[in-house]
């Protein structure tokens, strides 16, 4: 995984960390919502180590997780796309999810 450094804003601006592969990212995650049904998105906030990032679930429970630019941005890219977002520090993480990777535990995946 490559970074580069970016400023946002101007010289005095904040500095961000961008990965060069971002359209790569945005394109797993659409071919994500395409292939599966159900999908809904969760939007986990920024912390130490993570930008922020959105955790796509479909009605099965697989998932997938990608990081975003930013919440709006990825509200706004949800919603293009019809698939429901939540907030994942308010509303928590989908049953369905967690009986899925308990699947593919159990089967050796």
């Amino acid at each position: 995984m490559r970074f580069r450094r970016r400023r946002r804003g101007g010289a005095d601006g904040p500095t961000t960390m961008d990965r060069e592969s971002a359209s790569v990212d945005r394109k797993h995650l659409e071919d994500f919502v395409a292939t599966r049904t159900g999908v809904e998105g969760f939007l986990e906030p920024r912390t130490a180590v993570t930008e922020v990032t959105i955790l796509l679930v479909a009605v099965d429970g697989e998932w997938t997780r990608r990081r975003v630019p930013s919440a709006q941005w990825a509200h706004n890219w949800a919603n293009k796309l019809g698939v429901p977002t939540y907030d994942a520090a308010v509303v928590g993480y989908p049953q369905r999810m967690r009986e899925w990777n308990r699947r593919q535990k159990d089967a050796g995946a």
